[in-house]
C-alpha cells in the first residue's frame, strides 16, 4: 500500500510535524456544508448497491478461478498465487466491510430500515455484530479525540505506559507489536474494547449488558449476536461439505487479511504526529471531529471506497455516500484551510513512524500567550 495522490488538485503540503491549529476554528459547521454541493449528500439505492454487487462479484470470481485453476499451476508459482489471491480478496472484503459501515451511518440509501438490513447481513457474514458495533462507532463519532470518550484507538498518557513497554520501544519489538495488532487487534477490539476507552467493567461488543449499550440497545445486541450466530453457522455447514482446507484457504486467510487492513486503516485515522487529543475540559465536536488525517492508498481509495482519503469529510458528514466523498472533500479543504491534513506519505512508511513515535500523549507545553490547557500531543520521549 503506497502513495499515489488521491485529489485531481494536489493537496498542501504541510511538514509531517507541523502541528494542526487546535484553538477554535474562524469557521463554523454550517458553513462547511455550505461549500460542499448539494447532490454530495443524495443517496442512490442502485449506486449503492452496485458497488456491492461489484465487490460480491470480484471475490467470487477469484474464488471460482481458485478453485478451478489453481490446480494447475507448477508447485513453487502456487505459494505466489495463493497470497496474491488472499490479499486481493482481502482488499475488496474491506471494500466489503465499508459498505456495511456506510449502511451504519445512514450513507447507503434513503430509507435507514434498508441500510440497516444491508448492513446486517454485510456484516454477519464478515462475523461483525453489525448494531453492536454501529453504536460503538457512533460514541466514537460523537467524541472523537477526546481522551475520556472517544472509542477508536485512544492513546494512552505517558504516566499510563506499563514499565515493561521499554522492552518492545524498539525496532523488533514494535514489529512484534504491528504483527500482534493486524493478527489480533480487531477481534480483540470487538471481545474486550482492547483499544477504546475504560469502562468499570469488561466492554464487549457481543455482550447485550456491557456498559457500551444503554437499555433500550439490549435487543439489537441480541440481533447483532444472533447475526454472527448464524454466519458462523453457515460457514460451518460449508467447512462440512467442503472441508477445513477450504475454510482455510477461501475465508480465514482473506479474513485475516481484513482484520490487518482495517486495524491499520483506523489506526492511522487518527493517530499522527500533527493531531492535537483533548481532555473533557477543552473538548468540542468540532475540533474533535477535524483533529484526524486522510491518507492516501493509491489506486486501494478505489477499492476501499474512499474510507480514507476522504476521512476528515467523514468525521463532519457521516452521511455523505462515498461516491460523492472525494468531490466532497475538495470541496471543504478551502474552507478548513490548515485545519485540513493530509498525509501522502507510503503508508507502511506512515504506520512504522506512527508506531514508532505516537507512543503516548502529553500536555501540551505552555506557549508564550496561548492557552493550552487540556490539550494533548503524541510524543515518545522518556520511555
Amino acid at each position: 500500500m503506497g502513495g499515489g495522490g488521491n485529489m485531481s488538485v494536489p493537496a498542501k503540503k504541510y511538514d509531517v510535524y507541523e502541528r494542526v491549529p487546535h484553538s477554535k476554528p474562524p469557521f463554523s459547521l454550517s458553513q462547511i456544508k455550505k461549500a460542499i454541493p448539494p447532490h454530495c449528500f443524495r443517496r442512490s439505492i442502485l449506486r449503492s448497491f452496485s458497488h456491492v454487487f461489484a465487490d460480491l462479484a470480484v471475490v467470487l470470481s477469484l474464488s471460482y478461478v481458485a478453485s478451478n485453476y489453481f490446480h494447475l499451476i507448477p508447485k513453487p508459482y502456487s505459494y505466489v498465487a495463493w497470497p496474491a489471491l488472499w490479499l486481493v480478496q482481502g482488499f475488496f472484503l474491506v471494500g466489503y466491510w465499508v459498505l456495511a459501515h456506510e449502511c451504519g451511518h445512514h450513507a447507503f440509501s434513503e430509507y435507514p430500515l434498508l441500510d440497516d438490513v444491508v448492513g446486517f447481513l454485510i456484516h454477519s457474514t464478515l462475523l461483525v455484530p453489525y448494531f453492536s458495533w454501529k453504536i460503538s462507532h457512533r460514541i466514537h463519532h460523537a467524541n472523537a479525540n477526546v481522551l475520556e470518550r472517544d472509542e477508536s484507538f485512544v492513546p494512552k498518557l505517558k504516566s499510563d505506559i506499563p514499565w515493561y513497554f521499554r522492552n518492545f520501544n524498539n525496532p523488533p519489538g514494535r514489529l512484534m507489536i504491528l504483527l500482534a495488532s493486524a493478527i489480533s487487534g480487531w477481534p480483540l477490539y470487538l471481545v474486550c474494547n482492547i483499544t477504546g476507552r475504560s469502562y468499570d467493567r469488561l466492554a464487549c461488543h457481543f455482550d447485550p449488558y456491557s456498559p457500551m449499550y444503554t437499555d433500550r440497545e439490549r435487543i439489537l445486541i441480541y440481533i447483532s449476536d444472533a447475526g454472527v450466530l448464524a454466519g458462523g453457522y453457515g460457514l460451518y455447514r460449508l467447512t462440512l461439505v467442503n472441508g477445513l482446507e477450504w475454510l482455510l484457504f477461501y475465508y480465514v486467510a482473506p479474513m485475516l487479511v481484513v482484520h490487518a487492513t482495517i486495524v491499520v486503516i483506523i489506526y492511522l485515522h487518527h493517530t499522527h504526529p500533527s493531531l492535537p487529543r483533548y481532555d473533557s475540559s477543552e473538548w468540542d465536536w468540532l475540533r474533535g471531529a477535524l483533529a484526524t488525517v486522510d491518507r492516501d492508498y493509491g489506486v486501494l481509495n478505489h477499492v476501499f471506497h474512499h474510507i480514507a482519503d476522504t476521512h476528515v469529510l467523514h468525521h463532519l458528514f457521516s452521511s455523505v455516500p462515498h461516491y460523492h466523498a472525494v468531490e466532497a472533500t475538495k470541496a471543504i479543504k478551502p474552507v478548513l484551510g490548515e485545519y485540513y491534513r493530509f498525509d501522502g506519505t507510503p503508508i507502511l512508511k506512515g504506520l512504522w513512524r506512527e508506531v514508532r513515535e505516537c507512543v503516548y500523549v502529553e500536555p501540551a507545553a505552555d506557549e508564550p500567550g496561548a492557552h493550552t490547557k487540556g490539550i494533548f500531543w503524541f510524543n515518545n520521549k522518556g520511555l
